[in-house]
């Protein structure tokens, strides 16, 4: 057992970090999310039936871990939010940036990943599993428990938005450009 988890870490932790970092926005969590998929994995590693590839079980594992962070954060929040009173939207927002290492220096590579901020979190999660660690439709469907159909139709509606947010980004361009 022991070689079987050491080979699904080191197969896998890279892009279930990147996974879970564009989950949470934060390379430290992403980090701590990462080890605390690998635990539930080495306590459940028993009873994985092989009903789906390893890789989406994997994923699905990491989407429980993630969808959790980001519940107990908004309940902490709240909690805050209550104690401190009514704040402006500006006062809420995290001002923390996106580390250098991982977004790309080229602009365009800048652009889609903020503009990836105008979609939803479905969306987002769909073209991150889809684009950026190239699982396929169905496996897709497998980690987030939806029907392939939904997972179509959530990646057309995301690809469309993004790219009439990058539309608008563009003109903003070359409008500021011209003056």
């Amino acid at each position: 057992m022991k070689e079987e988890f050491e080979r699904l870490y080191e197969t896998y932790h890279h892009a279930l970090f990147q996974y879970l970092f564009y989950m949470v926005r934060d390379k430290e969590t992403a980090e701590e999310l990462v080890q605390e998929v690998y635990i539930k994995v080495f306590h459940s590693f028993d009873s994985f039936e092989g009903k789906s590839t390893e890789k989406t079980w994997l994923y699905s594992i990491a989407r429980h871990v993630g969808i959790d962070w980001i519940r107990k954060q908004n309940r902490k929040k709240r909690k805050w939010l209550g104690m401190l009173g009514p704040l402006t939207k500006e006062e809420v927002r995290d001002p923390a940036p996106l580390p250098e290492e991982v977004v790309s220096a080229r602009e365009d590579a800048r652009e889609v990943f903020d503009g990836m901020e105008h979609i939803t979190p479905d969306q987002r999660q769909v073209l991150v599993l889809r684009y950026m660690d190239s699982l396929s439709i169905k496996e897709t469907a497998e980690v987030l428990g939806w029907s392939e159909s939904k997972v179509k139709t959530t990646q057309h509606r995301a690809v469309k938005k993004l790219q009439d947010v990058l539309g608008r980004t563009d003109r903003m361009s070359e409008r500021r450009a011209g003056q």
